[in-house]
């Protein structure tokens, strides 16, 4: 079964949950990026915090050139997983502890994701290690939270590193067991000399990509 349906149940109730608290939705810094996410009018200002909601994609992305390229398949649920919103990444609590569910922002933000899975994938093959990708990251330090490609179960990862904790069998199982987690927008801080890549994806997430690329 597809995490779709899983997925769009958490997003309501992660918008609900900020209705609730704040009586508004949700906030993110986008960084100058533009999407159909924002309700607010949005000039592109890069210290702006706006609001938003998810946006159902008229065109689906898929992996399949990832797949291609990398003569792989992936498991199922990274198309409906990554593919079918744009939004904002979703803050939650969860057993294992705080966190944070990535999504993409736009489609520049979805073809960066890509990339940087491709690089994961890839550090994965150069480390002969079974392969895995990204969904989300933990509030402690460094560790991701990823799928593994085989039988789509989910664990935690430090980048570089074999899977080392399991936390559901299933994609849908683990989102099923997430509570969503109201908390204010925090702007991504980054070197001077550091591009952003990505800004979809929190700084954590960045300095995991500069410790997974410096291995080996």
């Amino acid at each position: 079964m597809s995490c779709l349906s899983v997925l769009e149940d958490f997003i309501n109730k992660y918008h609900l949950a900020y209705s609730d608290s704040t009586n508004n939705s949700p906030t993110f810094y986008p960084l100058g990026e533009v999407s159909d996410c924002i309700i607010d009018k949005y000039e592109g200002d890069v210290e702006a915090v706006v609001h938003w909601k998810p946006f159902k994609r008229k065109v689906y992305g898929t992996f399949e050139n990832i797949e291609t390229a990398l003569e792989i398949t992936l498991f199922p649920d990274v198309d409906p997983y990554f593919g079918h919103y744009f939004s904002g990444p979703m803050t939650f609590d969860s057993p294992w502890g705080a966190g944070e569910l990535l999504q993409s922002w736009n489609q520049d933000d979805f073809e960066r994701l890509q990339k940087n899975i491709v690089g994961h994938l890839m550090m994965k093959q150069k480390l002969k290690q079974p392969l895995t990708w990204f969904v989300g990251v933990m509030d402690e330090a460094d560790k991701m939270i990823t799928v593994n490609n085989e039988n789509g179960s989910v664990w935690l990862e430090v980048a570089g590193e074999t899977q080392s904790t399991q936390l559901a069998g299933s994609l849908s199982d683990f989102i099923k067991a997430l509570k969503p987690k109201v908390l204010p927008a925090t702007k991504p801080k980054f070197d001077d000399n550091v591009s952003i890549e990505h800004p979809g994806i929190i700084s954590n997430l960045r300095r995991m990509w500069d410790n997974l690329f410096s291995r080996k």
